[in-house]
């Protein structure tokens, strides 16, 4: 990596311990960030959790939400298969790479999804919202 294009403690989000905005008591990389929003599906998840009341949401509630936002590649496909697919997605492969960087709060015994990220999120997802092709 070019010398002059080393990160700085700048360009890493800072959060602090015991912040009422966020559940994350470390920094959180860009890469991290920006590979936890590249996919539709968890840019799907942290949208219907941000815009939930008290960002927090029911399993089912968000699995529904993320179905509903992201198209089936296949348009002849049942939607309760659909929604299925969805389902086994989120739980084995997106809530968990969510988890792992900080950004949600998710335990599969309490059957909710919590937003636990911060201001750089929010900002994240709203650069990348008009490009997204699923709206």
């Amino acid at each position: 990596m070019d010398e002059s294009r080393k990160l700085k403690t700048g360009d890493i989000q800072s959060i602090e311990e015991g912040s009422a905005t966020s559940g994350r008591e470390r920094q959180i990389s860009p890469d991290t960030l920006l590979s936890a929003v590249a996919n539709e599906h968890r840019r799907a998840i942290l949208n219907a959790v941000i815009d939930a009341s008290e960002k927090r949401l029911a399993y089912d509630v968000l699995v529904d939400r993320v179905a509903d936002r992201v198209r089936d590649e296949d348009a002849t496909r049942e939607s309760d298969e659909h929604r299925q697919r969805v389902r086994i997605a989120l739980r084995h492969t997106h809530l968990p790479k969510l988890k792992e960087a900080r950004i949600i709060d998710y335990e599969a015994e309490l059957d909710h999804v919590q937003f636990v990220g911060g201001e750089l999120e929010r900002n994240i997802l709203a650069l990348v919202e008009p490009y997204d092709v699923a709206q």
